[in-house]
């Protein structure tokens, strides 16, 4: 079972939102855009709890409903920083639309603009885009066979997760049209040499296709890790796993569960 961390009250500093700078975001949004902020930075705080933060780097965004326009995190915050009021509103272009609560001048992660737009971009009846460095995802992403349907959390992706080369660090607009074409109309990929990229029409969806798939390069590398041949269920039995967990939807039955625990750990997470 993947373990979670349970952050110790509220910490921090620079993140912190006063009232009247809440009240303030709120004012300016439609209760569709706040409801999508509430969930992404819930998003954010369990990234964080269960190990898929990466001190200040990666990200997680949404599109704001009936827009082109997605949130961010601010550049330099932590995702246990992140709070429904400070995440930043940009376009397809990188320019700052809104900077939340901010009350200074706003930086955006660069990669963070060139990946997530890319597939807002192209898939624009998707919510959520979210990207990590975890040890085994890199693991994984470095391996030729990639991810290999050794477990029920792989069978879901059995087919059904994209590859992309790496490029190096991704700052230029121009891989934006690769990153799209590779992930084509799948909901997970492998950014080889790198990490792994999940997406859903659903920040609930996003989050827990990335969990399964964390938890499936955990297990993958642990097998290889023990030195020992694994036994692989064969094509057909992969497949028809695959169609069983449509049956129940990522993030469907999941994500109440999962905002109740961060209510419950992290209620800072809403100002």
């Amino acid at each position: 079972m993947q373990n979670y961390r349970i952050p110790q009250g509220s910490s921090f500093v620079s993140g912190y939102v006063s009232a009247r700078q809440q009240k303030e975001v709120r004012a300016r949004c439609t209760d569709a855009e706040w409801q999508v902020r509430v969930d992404l930075a819930a998003c954010y705080r369990l990234a964080d709890m269960f190990g898929f933060s990466d001190v200040i780097w990666n990200h997680i965004t949404a599109k704001i409903p009936g827009t082109e326009a997605f949130l961010i995190n601010r550049f330099g915050f932590r995702y246990d920083e992140v709070t429904a009021s400070n995440l930043v509103t940009i376009d397809l272009d990188s320019n700052v639309i809104d900077a939340g609560s901010a009350t200074s001048e706003v930086d955006v992660n660069r990669t963070g603009f060139v990946i997530h737009s890319a597939v807002h971009a192209a898939r624009p009846e998707l919510c959520c885009v979210m990207h990590s460095h975890s040890a085994a995802g890199m693991a994984v992403s470095v391996l030729k066979d990639g991810l290999v349907p050794m477990t029920i959390d792989a069978m879901a992706f059995y087919e059904r997760v994209a590859y992309h080369d790496f490029e190096g660090l991704s700052t230029d607009t121009a891989e934006r049209e690769r990153l799209a074409d590779n992930l084509g109309d799948r909901k997970a990929m492998i950014l080889r040499n790198h990490g792994l990229l999940t997406c859903g029409e659903t920040v609930g969806e996003a989050f827990m296709k990335m969990y399964y798939l964390e938890r499936a390069c955990q297990v993958q590398m642990q097998v290889l890790a023990s030195g020992q041949a694994a036994a692989l269920p064969a094509p057909g039995v992969c497949e028809r796993a695959a169609q069983q967990s449509l049956e129940f939807p990522h993030g469907k039955f999941e994500w109440p569960a999962l905002v109740r625990m961060v209510e419950e750990v992290a209620p800072d997470y809403l100002t």
